[in-house]
């Protein structure tokens, strides 16, 4: 990242024929191609002090001046209408079984579609209109978060009472929720608890990792259901409890251990599992992580009430238990 401005750099003969943006992605560091872009698109960037295009083909010698930062609109949630899967709803909180691809909230993105389109938050204010607000403006509603490529049981708040109180409940663990997961491999043991500490990778900004110290405390117990051999390797399915709630918990811990969620390409697992024979032969792939929310324990927070949900896994996470069998 870049903590002054301007910044040049000076083009060297090794770096003729590359195109600005490119260039640009190579000497930012820590800096998006996307956000690269935008800096060109905002007249930021000038090559010998002449505002250039991120196509520029860059000959050697130029001068390239990075005048600012990117300006970035502000982002805010926009009620679409987006379908849901309601599973309960009265006047304090809903129950939501959310897909895999479907952000919590608006994020990181080049533009406002990447950024704050399709999100869960948008469409609970299509379908609810007014939703807690102790989240701010971009995460009304929002108690807790499943990441982006795991689908499963979410509980949102529909008035500041019923926020503050289902949010002591998880801040206290009284919140009970229960995961199923397939992880590449066989474990070594039925049952266990893991919990390493957790903190974001120093390195890779979006990982967080067990192996650095200082991290946040993270507790993960889980159980093997059933041990899978296919002609695409071992796998283990697993039913994962959590005492904590930390970014990407259950996906770093079973990683740590050897045994990366299925689909999960960012801790380790592969984006193909081949079959035996040639190189050519049948290979199987998950678009998503094989990490389902599939059951949620609560208290009502005006009743007290025991609340307890249960969804089944998804079609396409059923299809490729299926399919490893062929």
């Amino acid at each position: 990242m870049v903590d002054r401005f301007p910044v040049v750099f000076s083009v060297s003969s090794e770096d003729a024929g590359a195109r600005l943006d490119q260039f640009l992605v190579t000497k930012l560091s820590g800096v998006s191609r996307a956000r690269v872009q935008q800096l060109i698109e905002q007249s930021q960037v000038l090559v010998d002090e002449k505002a250039g295009k991120a196509s520029l083909r860059l000959r050697g010698g130029e001068q390239v001046k990075v005048q600012g930062p990117a300006k970035v609109a502000p982002l805010r949630a926009i009620a679409e209408d987006i379908s849901l899967d309601i599973v309960y709803e009265d006047a304090d909180l809903a129950v939501i079984n959310k897909p895999a691809g479907m952000m919590v909230h608006a994020g990181a993105g080049a533009t406002e579609a990447e950024r704050n389109r399709g999100t869960l938050v948008n469409a609970l204010l299509h379908r609810f209109g007014q939703l807690s607000e102790l989240g701010g403006e971009l995460r009304p509603g929002i108690v807790h978060r499943l990441d982006k490529e795991t689908s499963g049981l979410m509980v949102v708040a529909k008035n500041d009472e019923a926020h503050r109180k289902l949010a002591a409940q998880f801040a206290g663990r009284q919140v009970k929720k229960t995961y199923i997961t397939l992880v590449q491999g066989w474990l070594k043991t039925d049952r266990g608890t893991i919990n390493s500490s957790i903190s974001r990778d120093s390195v890779r900004r979006v990982r967080m990792t067990t192996r650095q110290t200082g991290g946040r405390e993270a507790v993960t117990h889980y159980q093997v259901q059933k041990r899978i051999e296919s002609p695409f390797g071992k796998f283990t399915l697993l039913e994962v409890k959590i005492d904590t709630g930390r970014t990407h918990q259950i996906r770093v811990h079973l990683s740590s251990l050897g045994h990366p969620v299925v689909g999960d390409t960012v801790y380790g697992a592969p984006a193909q599992m081949k079959g035996p024979g040639s190189k050519s032969g049948r290979a199987i792939s998950l678009a998503r992580n094989f990490l389902h929310a599939g059951a949620l324990e609560l208290l009502h927070p005006r009743t007290g009430e025991v609340l307890s949900f249960a969804r089944g896994l998804p079609k396409e996470l059923e299809a490729f238990l299926a399919g490893l069998n062929g």
